[in-house]
């Protein structure tokens, strides 16, 4: 691509030609491929401001990416300008007024870092490279989550540059419709984000990490632990958070685990869990530990990338042992080449249901969990055998269950809006409207009118003859751009 081209860009440029190129435009999820036409790390609010009014008046096309952790890769795309905010990483700490100013790069290792220092734990996610910023947007479930609430329901401020390259804050005074659609639906839709405020939760000395697992048990004991999980969650203590998991992989066999914090000692914790622990086969570390040490024990689990596919509901009810049968069997038997098949529970209630509906764009308070079922694979040949076991078993759970995650998308959800926001997607549409008229902010499965192309789903071999390079580059070639392909 010609330098003057790129007049007006600031920050650090990326393109097809600089040997760095087919790292810096991978995601975590490497079964989706895109060959973005520039990649823009911009270091302060202005370089984004810069990138939006160059890819208005160039027409390019913008996605946003911060940790790089969206599941179908719509942080990125073919010949598009993705404007990176991972350099950002400033951490403000006020304790006078206690809250916490995260800038759009903040990973959730960082920020963790960051608090426990000082002694506060932080309502974030699990994965340590996902960004926080980004994770509240899409409502921000967590294993703190319970006890604090969703991650956008400690915000109380964020920063963007809108459409026009102007500098926005949204709070509960100021864009206040704008601060609603934010906590929820914020993802790529509205701006990008330079920063969030969150309200800080109450400082603590210790937490209690558990952790349980089943190695290579029987189908019968799958069951028997997802009957468990439903009891716990009926009567449980909000200051616990649970993640539990059934699942089918080459290492462990028949499996199940369960992961979580409790705000309490480990004796109080160990009564809760009875249910669990008196499961055949269950092995188990239920031990006090400083909030920091719980949460890198559980992030140190977390490849720094995978390949995979995978979908998500909600679930309202309990299911009879009939139900929660079929549940099981959808993970009996993986698909082709693939090394882990499994079944994921996160718990909701406690403080996310004390939440109205209405009081954030996120939809889905009064869910019991949220369900996730994935196929991973290590070979690329086997990702079409993944897509199709994903997508029937999808259609399987639709009867059973209501809406998806937007923090967990998926390609394959015909009405993605009604089933992302529900009753809140006609709002959305007209906050969408106002402050992105011309739709510079869209992506495959966003709030805008037109919808984006999605990246390349399936990862070809890397080098200059990749269709989906040669793709971009004869898009690129059409809008004026000389498109240099990717060096190896």
């Amino acid at each position: 691509m010609e330098t003057s081209y790129l007049r007006g860009l600031s920050g650090r440029i990326v393109l097809p030609s600089d040997p760095s190129y087919n790292a810096d435009r991978q995601g975590f999820n490497r079964a989706v491929q895109s060959f973005p036409l520039i990649i823009n790390y911009c270091r302060t609010p202005q370089d984004v401001a810069n990138a939006v009014l160059w890819a208005r008046r160039s027409r390019v096309p913008v996605r946003i990416r911060g940790g790089g952790h969206n599941y179908e890769g719509y942080s990125s795309g073919d010949c598009v300008l993705v404007i990176d905010v991972s350099e950002m990483t400033g951490i403000e700490l006020d304790e006078a007024s206690g809250t916490v100013r995260v800038q759009g790069g903040v990973t959730n290792r960082q920020l963790y870092e960051f608090l426990a220092a000082r002694g506060y734990p932080f309502p974030g996610g699990t994965c340590p490279t996902v960004g926080v910023c980004g994770y509240a947007l899409g409502g921000g479930w967590g294993l703190s989550c319970r006890a604090f609430g969703l991650g956008c329901d400690s915000v109380e401020e964020i920063e963007l540059v809108g459409s026009d390259g102007q500098v926005l804050t949204a709070n509960a005074e100021e864009n206040s419709d704008l601060f609603w659609a934010l906590r929820g639906a914020g993802g790529g839709n509205f701006g990008v984000v330079t920063s969030v405020t969150f309200r800080l939760p109450p400082p603590v000395e210790s937490v209690t990490l558990i952790e349980i697992d089943y190695l290579n048990i029987s189908r019968e004991t799958q069951e028997r632990f997802f009957l468990a999980w439903q009891r716990w969650l009926r009567e449980a203590d909000a200051r616990m958070t649970l993640l539990a998991r059934v699942y089918n992989s080459e290492a462990d066999g028949l499996a199940a685990l369960v992961r979580g914090l409790f705000y309490g000692g480990p004796e109080e914790a160990r009564a809760m869990l009875r249910g669990f622990l008196e499961l055949p086969g269950a092995a188990h570390r239920i031990a006090s530990m400083s909030f920091l040490e719980a949460v890198t024990i559980i992030g140190g689990a977390y490849p720094p990338f995978e390949r995979f596919q995978s979908a998500s509901r909600f679930v309202f009810r309990d299911f009879g042992p009939r139900a929660v049968r079929e549940i099981v069997s959808l993970i009996q038997e993986r698909p082709a080449g693939s090394v882990f098949a499994g079944i994921s529970l996160y718990a909701l209630g406690g403080r996310v249901a004390e939440v109205g509906v209405d009081e954030t764009a996120f939809f889905y308070r009064n869910a019991r969990y949220i369900l996730w079922i994935e196929s991973v694979f290590e070979d690329i040949r086997f990702a079409g055998a993944s897509a199709h076991w994903v997508g029937r078993r999808y259609r399987l759970l639709e009867p059973l269950t209501k809406g998806a995650y937007v923090n967990f998308p998926y390609a394959g959800i015909p009405d993605f809006k009604r089933e992302y926001y529900g009753d809140h997607a006609g709002r959305l549409a007209w906050i969408k409207r106002r402050y992105d008229p011309h739709d510079v902010f869209s992506f495959p499965q966003g709030l805008s009118r037109r919808q984006a192309q999605p990246a390349v789903r399936l990862a070809p071999r890397p080098g200059p003859q990749d269709a989906p390079a040669k793709q971009a580059a004869e898009r690129a070639n059409h809008r004026g751009f000389r498109y240099v392909a990717p060096q190896t």
